[in-house]
């Protein structure tokens, strides 16, 4: 990202980085932990990709869906964050999320780079309070 992460935002990506050792179907490609939001491209796998499975890698979670993972590292990041502010049961995340199944390698492609160049554009982001305070 060019900058490094505050003790929220690296609660974040770890959490996001903890997806993969809690769903073994699971793999990360590229993703970013911006101020206000994350991106990330999420890949299932078959059961039979040589990952291991959930019992030998020592955590599990039954459920593969978008939607269940999105939950778990919402819920997961959302304890962690909570626990270091002091604030329990305080929501941190928008209600929902966006999801997108990339069909082809150029669209693979052109979301690796919309993602990694997302921090250039921070300065640009209507929801960036420095650059466009709220009235």
């Amino acid at each position: 990202m060019g900058t490094s992460l505050n003790v929220l935002g690296t609660i974040v990506a770890r959490e996001w980085v903890k997806t993969e050792c809690v769903r073994p179907a699971v793999e990360l490609d590229s993703w970013v932990v911006m101020p206000n939001h994350i991106h990330g491209i999420i890949v299932l796998r078959t059961a039979t990709d040589n990952r291991g499975t959930a019992e030998q890698v020592g955590l599990h979670s039954p459920s593969e869906t978008i939607g269940a993972i999105v939950r778990g590292f919402k819920a997961a990041a959302t304890r962690q964050i909570n626990t270091h502010r002091g604030t329990p049961g305080v929501t941190v995340w928008q209600r929902n999320y966006y999801e997108h199944i990339i069909r082809n390698d150029d669209e693979l492609s052109r979301i690796r780079a919309y993602i990694d160049t997302n921090p250039s554009r921070w300065n640009d982001d209507t929801l960036n309070p420095i650059t466009h305070p709220q009235m």
